[in-house]
């Protein structure tokens, strides 16, 4: 288990709410580490009395996977939102479309502090191809490919040019 982690302070808790629209008890960020251009890392301390726990493995607790990526996209959606500055009313909110090679090399129990790095890897008009990579006290967690994209961005884009067959 991860040394307990100071609880995020009501300056950090302010700063993520202000970027993306996710609230309590579906946030899953308690700070912001380091932001750089393509990159942000992010911690979350898993808290030990999560509501999932009660029915995840009551004997022998266990966050599930879905959460562990769940914590990488909102990280990811903190990248895009700074990137943009800010996520605006015309934008939409940001969405998953597409998750790839998702990789789980651990288990995360409750108390844990998990330490996340999103990278872009690419931006194509309204989509941000990321990566995220879970670590916990220096363990490998997990690893993820993933595309993010804000929903109004995407209805501006139009729909798929129809291709033609011969």
């Amino acid at each position: 288990m991860s040394p307990t982690a100071d609880p995020p302070s009501a300056a950090d808790r302010r700063a993520i709410e202000a970027a993306i629209p996710h609230r309590d008890p579906f946030l899953f960020v308690d700070r912001i580490v380091e932001r750089g251009d393509a990159h942000l890392i992010s911690t979350w301390r898993v808290p030990p009395d999560g509501a999932w726990f009660r029915g995840h493995y009551p004997t022998q607790p266990i966050l599930p996977g879905v959460l562990i990526c769940e914590h990488v996209f909102q990280t990811a959606a903190l990248l895009v939102s700074h990137a943009l500055g800010g996520f605006h009313e015309a934008d939409g909110v940001p969405v998953l479309t597409k998750i790839e090679m998702a990789r789980f090399r651990r288990v995360v129990r409750p108390g844990d502090t998990l330490s996340t790095r999103v990278d872009v890897e690419e931006r194509l008009g309204p989509a941000w191809y990321l990566s995220g990579r879970v670590t916990s006290d220096g363990a490998k967690i997990t690893q993820v490919r993933f595309v993010l994209s804000a929903t109004d961005a995407m209805a501006r884009t139009g729909p798929p040019a129809a291709t033609e067959t011969s």
